[in-house]
């Protein structure tokens, strides 16, 4: 079986399904009954197959543009797939870029809220492509059963719809006990403990990252407890705000912006962490969350989307719009040594049941029946 996928629309890499994308790509088996082979901007041959020789890639002179990459799925999409071969097609980009119809069978997989994500825009051409292209694929696969509510509610048939959870590199987010330093130090940032953190773009005021600041402040001025607050993540839609809210909170001077951040140092600034608060409401899968869980800190976020499915009752829940109370969940889970123990140890456990080498068995095995 040849499997064609999609790395059109992960962004490079740098965003949360270019990581999605990479570590299924790691984690897909040496199988000979399997030919796996990448598809996407001849910029991006590196990107995600680094040092795995069984992984072919096909680059293509598409520009570097949304619109330049919907008319190629649109329009040149069908032939490439028959002349490349492919018993099935992967598109994990589904939320974003989708040809409008298959004469190979594909399989879309949704990671975002795909109903969030056609309120957030007026481009309702997109919102018709999207909608039009998961309705014409073999399968979808989303990503949590939120999100396959979520797409139910759109039209897509349920016995469409599989779920698959995303999985966590145990070998990279586990606890660490040897930094024990004042300071982080992974390049280029040097980061003095302690420090809470929450790693998410600046893509959407539904992230939070505002009222977040507001609670860190109220936190600081009423405990005045040393700690930082570290803001992980690109800069996107909501960017200016957040970096204005930061510049005008009186402890600016301990919110520290990075910027786009390599997921492969993720884990070491996670663990170092006294604990991550997760504020966003507009999640449809939270890996995030598990993360630092499988990294050993405790972990605080909204009671929203589909973090209660995924944090379960291993988490502190809080309402990030009420800044009193988000304040308030940031001191408990930072100086209530009893409860962040059991949240610990709970959160490592729960952590456990996620792993790549499931999500890509799961996802192969449904590749597999799309052929049937």
């Amino acid at each position: 079986m040849k499997i064609g996928i999609d790395s059109f629309g992960c962004e490079h890499g740098r965003s949360g399904i270019g990581s999605y994308l990479r570590s299924l790509i790691a984690s897909l088996p040496d199988n000979p009954s399997m030919t796996y082979e990448l598809f996407g901007p001849e910029m991006d041959r590196y990107t995600y197959t680094s040092g795995i020789g069984r992984i072919l890639y096909e680059g293509l002179p598409v520009p570097d543009s949304l619109a330049a990459e919907r008319f190629w799925h649109t329009f040149n999409l069908k032939n490439f797939a028959l002349k490349q071969k492919y018993d099935v097609m992967l598109f994990p980009a589904g939320a974003r870029l989708l040809p409008q119809s298959f004469k190979v069978p594909g399989v879309a997989v949704i990671n975002d809220i795909v109903s969030s994500l056609f309120a957030e825009t007026s481009d309702k051409w997109f919102s018709l492509l999207i909608k039009r292209g998961l309705s014409k694929a073999t399968r979808v696969i989303a990503c949590s059963q939120f999100i396959k509510h979520d797409l139910i509610s759109l039209g897509i048939p349920a016995d469409l719809i599989d779920v698959v959870y995303n999985g966590i590199d145990h070998t990279l987010f586990y606890p660490r006990s040897d930094f024990l330093g004042e300071v982080v130090n992974i390049k280029p940032f040097a980061i003095k403990r302690p420090y809470i953190i929450y790693a998410s773009r600046m893509s959407s005021p539904s992230k939070k990252h505002a009222e977040l600041i507001r609670a860190f402040s109220l936190f600081k001025k009423k405990t005045g407890l040393p700690h930082r607050l570290v803001l992980a993540g690109n800069d996107g839609a909501a960017s200016d705000v957040v970096h204005c809210e930061a510049a005008a909170s009186p402890y600016g001077s301990d919110i520290f912006l990075t910027g786009y951040f390599p997921h492969q140092s993720l884990p070491e600034l996670y663990a170092c962490a006294d604990a991550c608060i997760f504020p966003s409401v507009s999640e449809g899968v939270g890996l995030p969350v598990l993360e630092a869980m499988a990294a050993g800190i405790p972990v605080a976020c909204a009671k929203a989307g589909a973090l209660p499915e995924i944090a379960g009752d291993n988490a502190l829940y809080f309402d990030p719009d009420n800044s009193e109370a988000a304040a308030a969940t940031i001191e408990t889970i930072v100086s209530d040594t009893e409860l962040r123990e059991r949240l610990i140890q709970q959160g490592l456990t729960w952590a456990e049941r996620y792993s790549w080498e499931k999500t890509a068995e799961k996802t192969l095995a449904i590749l597999a029946q799309a052929t049937i």
